[in-house]
């Protein structure tokens, strides 16, 4: 008895009870009511909401609470990792993503189910993410670092999908950010035995999990086959969390907290740890869920979970940091001297000339009204690019600026992977916007102030988060990233209030420059020349900086101060360029890589090479967007972005 309901069993049991009886508490207020009203005679239609949409809908937010808290602690267990779930290994957004694509585009495959669906995007992403983590041994950062990008991007790719086709914007927006607003008892039932089905498989597979605590080579020497587990089991967490995305969008961080919490009340064991998950996972989605119903009223059907828990869960991400075990350090240090290779003599002019054939392939070439390419017609010449001048050099000064603070981040966090879209800098920028354009609704100025504002808060948060740990890389990256998570929530909670200025808020955000006229335009080109100016009068301290703390301090740089100023610095450049392209062109990473690759090494050359690399990049991408599907337009940011996501899959593979 004692083996079973141990001195560390209570704890996490007294949790679960207490989170379902709030929850409980919580539901009888919701529901209280409706059951005390006399029922009328003939149609009942609160009797009739009550029984058909509030208890499903509480039941559905008990079942997916314990299926994703489920899936959570079957990952962490078997990759032996503190912030493993669904959410951090992209799995749900990569369910979501391949429902709505086939929503969209192919809807007949929707016959075969939706499950499956489901099953086949969450299966792709986890197996992208599983080769990338066994190339570094399944190490925490490589992990988690993927499936958080991966995750980034399938959710901007799925909600900018979704703003393509504005007939489906309201309802497969709300569903993909996690809606558990139901209409029958179909879900909670199919979630139920589905639920059921792999926890049972799960609970076969638990010896062999258990021997994972002693030790991938003891447990190898007592017959542990670790692929085959580790097939089985994450396989488990794959159907768990696609089931769930299918049936009701993207719960975020519920996997995670959930089995922390575990942990952290005395779940030592992992059949206590997978018993208790689940309960305790249950009872916080049932909580959340009938909090958002009682505070928002009606507005409740239309107000997403998933995008709320992700606002709560995302801060747990950071707290969770410091148990992040670092690898592979010395590694990425090796790789990166030796890929700074000496620079050619001509690489700087060959970048600039390619930025010049793109400023004139984009001012000049164009579709005419039949569809051929060519030069406009002399008539309309005095018309078309003045039309076109002030969104190309838009484009080039958002591009260049994001390269130029890509290039700084890079070289004071000493990571290749560091860029304003990844640490999460752009993502604030957007969240000063939304409030600006929500709140306050101010022009030009304002916007940009806030942008500003925003993107210095996340910045701030990102720095005194990783303060303690020198600024390792590492949990730069990671704390970037779930701030950008959580940004994103906010931002879709204010999309999902039916406000008519969240789908204007949608389009800038999906980097398009329909907007732009001759005073914006100006506006980012002016002060793109201003604060490039200034990255290039501080290329001693890039110079320097990289060689550690102690060198600096030889040489007489204020390390901390030009650190403050260095960060400020990339901030103001990201929101600037935010402004015009929006959060997730991942201009800033490519750039200063491919300016380094070429031999750019020092400071200044590399960021001149990185402005010139990042313009023309841009600059292509507007035009590519305006041009490849016409008469219809993508934005400039989608088309950057779906070539620097692939990208930096790339660079994580190629860092093996």
């Amino acid at each position: 008895m004692n083996r079973v309901f141990g001195r560390f069993a209570f704890g996490p049991a007294i949790v679960a009870l207490v989170l379902l009886g709030v929850g409980a508490l919580l539901s009888w207020f919701l529901v209280a009511h409706s059951l005390e009203a006399k029922s009328q005679a003939g149609y009942d239609v609160p009797r009739m909401v009550l029984f058909y949409s509030t208890f499903p809908r509480l039941a559905t937010a008990l079942l997916a609470g314990a299926a994703l808290s489920l899936a959570g602690a079957l990952l962490q267990q078997v990759l032996r990792n503190p912030l493993a779930d669904p959410t951090t290994l992209g799995i749900s957004a990569g369910a979501n993503l391949a429902l709505v694509v086939t929503t969209l585009f192919f809807p007949g495959l929707l016959g075969l189910g939706r499950d499956l669906v489901a099953l086949g995007g969450s299966a792709v992403v986890a197996g992208i993410v599983m080769s990338l983590g066994a190339r570094r041994g399944f190490s925490p950062f490589s992990l988690v670092l993927s499936g958080l990008v991966i995750s980034l991007w399938c959710g901007a790719l799925a909600a900018i999908m979704t703003l393509l086709n504005e007939r489906y914007l309201v309802s497969l927006f709300i569903w993909g950010a996690g809606s558990l607003a139901q209409q029958s008892w179909v879900i909670p039932v199919s979630l139920l035995w589905k639920t059921a089905v792999i926890a049972i498989i799960c609970a076969l597979v638990m010896r062999p999990l258990s021997l994972l605590d002693l030790g991938e080579g003891t447990a190898s020497a007592l017959g542990v086959s670790l692929v085959r587990l580790r097939f089985i089991v994450v396989g488990c967490a794959v159907a768990l969390a696609a089931i769930v995305t299918s049936a009701v969008g993207v719960i975020g961080f519920i996997g995670l907290v959930a089995p922390t919490i575990a942990r952290l009340s005395g779940a030592r064991r992992p059949q206590q740890l997978l018993l208790w998950s689940p309960l305790i996972g249950a009872g916080l989605l049932l909580i959340a869920d009938a909090t958002i119903q009682l505070v928002a009223g009606k507005l409740g059907e239309f107000l997403p979970t998933g995008a709320v828990t992700a606002i709560f869960g995302s801060p747990l991400l950071l707290l969770l940091l410091p148990r992040l075990k670092v690898r592979h350090r010395a590694l990425q240090l090796k790789e990166r001297a030796r890929s700074w290779a000496p620079a050619g003599t001509n690489t700087l002019a060959v970048a600039l000339c390619l930025l010049l054939a793109a400023l004139v392939v984009a001012v000049f070439v164009g579709r005419g009204i039949d569809g051929s390419w060519g030069f406009p017609h002399a008539a309309l010449f005095g018309e078309i690019i003045p039309m076109r001048l002030p969104k190309v050099f838009a484009a080039l000064s958002s591009g260049a600026m994001l390269a130029v603070a890509g290039v700084i981040l890079q070289r004071i966090t000493g990571n290749e992977m560091a860029s304003p879209e990844v640490l999460g800098i752009s993502a604030g920028a957007t969240f000063g916007v939304a409030i600006a354009v929500f709140v306050f609704v101010p022009g030009l100025a304002g916007q940009l102030t806030f942008a500003a504002i925003g993107a210095l808060v996340v910045l701030a948060v990102i720095l005194l988060s990783s303060m303690r740990t020198g600024l390792a890389p590492e949990r730069v990256l990671l704390a970037g990233i779930s701030l950008s998570a959580m940004v994103d929530a906010i931002v879709g909670v204010l999309s999902s209030t039916g406000d008519p200025r969240a789908v204007l808020l949608m389009r800038w955000m999906s980097g398009s420059t329909y907007s732009v006229d001759g005073r914006s335009a100006a506006t980012v080109t002016i002060a793109a020349a201003i604060l490039t100016t200034a990255a290039f009068l501080a290329r001693r301290w890039l110079d320097i900086l990289p060689l550690g703390p102690s060198p600096a301090l030889a040489v007489g740089i204020p390390v901390r101060k030009s650190r403050f100023l260095l960060f400020g610095l990339a901030g103001l450049m990201s929101a600037a360029a935010t402004l015009s392209v929006g959060p997730l062109t991942f201009i800033g990473l490519m750039g200063p890589h491919l300016a380094r690759e070429t031999g750019l090494v020092r400071a200044l050359p590399q960021m001149a090479g990185a402005a010139a690399i990042g313009g023309a990049l841009m600059v292509l991408a507007d035009f590519i967007g305006r041009t490849i599907v016409w008469p219809y337009q993508i934005p400039a940011g989608l088309v950057s972005a779906l070539v620097g996501a692939p990208f930096l899959m790339m660079m994580l593979r190629r860092k093996s």
